[in-house]
């Protein structure tokens, strides 16, 4: 019996699987973040590699491994391929892995079908149609700095901009603004008496820090949008028409294909998520469900044909 692999690797967790081809999963791996984007390419590719190696077990009946990979992009760079490859190398496993982006792995989690939309926001933005199961156009996803509208990044900085408008202005700085103060300072350490140097105090603070923590601030401005609040209502309506844009922006007119939704801003029980789906309505809207689940179904497709049941998250206890 062979086995093909499956791993979804992020920013912050890597997580493998292998499976059968009757979607029994035989062995699991997992490792720290691998995005190598934020960690050094060499670095992300031995944990990918060691996330498989557990996964395996030392069985060398393997067809073939999708590796779904936050920052994917980056191995247009030659040299960072050459890491990755050589780590396939090293376990064994030379040829027989494919690469896609995390996005691809998570459309394949929630659905079967092969043509559909893909739509990202977590801390970042992206949204991608999906044409035979691979990522075909993009729109979106340009980074903080360029773009991730409607993303927790974008959230968390427009209410720290809402804040800073708040401190300028001299009406009561509750609920949101309030939040914000208490996220970047501590819950009793501003004197709000001299609203001019809190301001410019908060403007300091957020230029200090790495701009990817402005995500922290995007649950305040749910929760603050959940009690009603005026200002917090308005960012995530704001939000959730980019993001309805760029899905719409990936696919045809009239086309009925599904959306899968990825990212805990798009979460049900978010309200950008509420409103997007409701823009939606009519159409199949699923949530992604688990990407190592997505990549080994992928690999298994790949080694076996289109049949190929969909794995379970059961791990068979036997070792074969």
């Amino acid at each position: 019996m062979s086995l093909v692999v499956g791993v979804d690797a992020g920013g912050t967790s890597t997580r493998a699987i292998a499976v059968d081809a009757a979607g029994v999963v035989h062995g699991t791996g997992a490792a720290a973040g691998a995005n190598p984007n934020s960690h050094p390419p060499a670095e992300a590719a031995a944990r990918i590699a060691g996330a498989i190696e557990s996964a395996v077990d030392g069985r060398t009946d393997v067809l073939g491994v999708v590796v779904g990979m936050a920052g994917e992009s980056k191995l247009s760079d030659p040299a960072v391929a050459a890491e990755f490859t050589a780590a396939w190398e090293r376990i064994g496993l030379g040829g027989l892995v494919r690469t896609t982006g995390d996005a691809e792995v998570a459309y394949a989690s929630a659905t079967a079908e092969p043509d559909g939309t893909v739509l990202v926001a977590g801390t970042g933005s992206i949204a991608g149609r999906i044409r035979g199961r691979r990522m075909v156009a993009t729109a979106g996803g340009h980074g903080w700095l360029l773009g991730d509208e409607g993303s927790g990044f974008w959230l968390g900085r427009e209410a720290v901009r809402a804040t800073l408008a708040a401190l300028e202005g001299d009406g009561p700085l509750d609920g949101l603004a309030e939040a914000v103060l208490a996220e970047a300072f501590g819950p009793s350490a501003v004197d709000l008496s001299d609203r001019f140097a809190v301001m410019w105090s908060l403007v300091t603070h957020a230029n200090a820090e790495p701009p990817v923590r402005l995500a922290r601030y995007a649950p305040l401005v749910s929760a603050a949008a959940a009690a009603g609040e005026p200002v917090a209502e308005e960012i995530v309506e704001r939000g959730a028409r980019h993001l309805v844009r760029v899905a719409r922006a990936t696919r045809e007119p009239g086309e009925k294909t599904p959306i899968v939704l990825v990212g805990s801003v798009l979460a049900e029980d978010s309200p950008v998520g509420a409103r997007v789906r409701a823009e939606f309505a009519g159409l199949t809207v699923l949530t992604s469900s688990d990407g190592v689940l997505g990549a080994a179904w992928l690999a298994a497709v790949q080694a076996w044909g289109e049949d190929t049941p969909r794995p379970s998250r059961r791990v068979n206890a036997t070792k074969t």
